[in-house]
């Protein structure tokens, strides 16, 4: 999997991202401190979801994208430290999995 983040981010990046995102433009992205970025295979992004949603009080959502090798990416969305903290939920847990196998 692939991490950014990014911190205050521009007008411009969240219309970007509102346009692209699963839910469309129903959900609106107004007061958002920072947006994680995952990218990785399906499988691991919904178990990253599913990490971050459980992990802080951040708003997770699909990415939509063109990839031939089914690589898909999320955008979490919430303050600064919500976001770092799900981020580096994901990484633990990414590791645990990959030690496990």
């Amino acid at each position: 999997m692939e991490y950014r983040i990014i911190k205050s981010p521009g007008q411009g990046t969240l219309e970007i991202l509102s346009r692209r995102k699963g839910s469309g433009m129903a959900k609106s992205l107004e007061c958002v401190d920072a947006i994680g970025l995952v990218q990785g295979r399906l499988i691991d992004m919904v178990c990253a979801a599913d990490v971050a949603e459980k992990a802080v009080g951040v708003t997770v959502e699909d990415i939509r994208g063109n990839c031939p090798q089914s690589m898909i990416m999320l955008a979490i969305f919430g303050d600064t430290a919500s976001v770092e903290s799900a981020i580096e939920e994901i990484r633990r847990r990414e590791k645990e999995d990959r030690e496990e196998w």
